[in-house]
């Protein structure tokens, strides 16, 4: 019985391979050496290394760049995809930066913002607003677009040095997408938290993720670099590298979950470490503005309840 059972098994199974030729139960597929994908191999240390020869590298910013915004997702309900602007922007550690927005062809200001590490402000002359507020702000406004930032995307220009005390896990994540290594940074204290994400691509082993936390785990941002270029060239788009560092994204992405907008920037000219005087990150109100402090109604009293 048993070598009865195992030959019609053997049976079987031939004729669902061969089925008179008719059906394959598998195809196999050669792909060349040439465009097979690569996956690169790095320690913790190693990686930590470059990370950190970025963020101690980069200490100014001046680059002119197409930006594109889209307000809401399919969770709030509404996608709003805002025209690309042309944007000149300014940063310098350690929390300066100045953007301001012009329309294309026209050339006319659409907006002017700063922020540095106590208030940001916001100058919109089609509204004939002037917008002031603390970067602590936590504060979502209806329309998704106002959630926008000038430290947001200082945030993700100038990375944070990790410390050498701090905590950093090791992985390997794998998809269909490509094979990353991502270094887990921790938040100590009373209860350990995730305090961000790193995440490498190992066909270049450049940073191509970084999601930042806040407390109890609630991701506040979500940036993607692509596109890195070496510095080198025309001395009107790139400067010299400096402090190890070689090369720069030309592609950012730039998703805030939470401020439920998302920001696109393709860098076209770029100069890293140049002297920036104080003054060019000066935004002061224009004349006839009308002056909106927000956060301002947080701070009044409550009004006594009508009896």
């Amino acid at each position: 019985m048993q070598r009865r059972l195992a030959w019609m098994i053997v049976a079987t199974l031939a004729a669902i391979s061969c089925s008179c030729g008719a059906t394959r139960v598998s195809t196999r597929k050669n792909i060349p050496a040439a465009i097979r994908p690569v996956a690169l191999d790095a320690s913790r240390e190693e990686l930590l290394e470059k990370y950190n020869a970025m963020a101690q590298g980069v200490k100014s910013i001046n680059a002119t760049l197409e930006l594109k915004a889209t307000a809401g997702s399919q969770y709030s309900g509404i996608i709003e995809e805002y025209h690309e602007v042309k944007a000149f922007l300014l940063a310098a550690r350690p929390a300066k930066i100045r953007m301001i927005g012009q329309a294309p062809v026209i050339g006319k200001t659409i907006f002017d913002m700063n922020s540095d590490d106590e208030t940001f402000r916001v100058s919109i002359p089609s509204k004939n607003k002037f917008l002031v507020g603390p970067v602590t702000l936590e504060r979502n406004s209806s329309k998704p677009i106002e959630n926008l930032r000038p430290q947001h995307l200082l945030d993700a220009l100038l990375w944070p040095y990790v410390q050498k005390e701090e905590t950093v896990l090791f992985e390997e994540f794998n998809d269909a997408g490509g094979r990353y290594y991502v270094l887990t940074v921790l938040r100590g204290g009373y209860q350990t938290e995730i305090l961000r994400k790193i995440w490498f691509d190992r066909a270049d082993l450049q940073v191509a993720r970084i999601q930042r936390y806040r407390p109890k785990g609630v991701l506040i941002s979500d940036s993607h670099f692509s596109d890195w270029q070496p510095l080198i060239g025309d001395q009107e788009q790139v400067a010299p590298a400096a402090g190890g560092v070689t090369s720069f994204p030309r592609e950012i992405r730039i998703e805030r979950p939470h401020d439920d907008y998302q920001l696109e920037l393709a860098i076209t000219k770029l100069i890293l470490n140049q002297e920036i005087s104080a003054d060019r990150f000066t935004l002061e109100q224009p004349a006839g503005t009308e002056l909106v402090n927000l956060g301002e109604e947080d701070k009044r009293p409550l009004k006594e309840p009508k009896p």
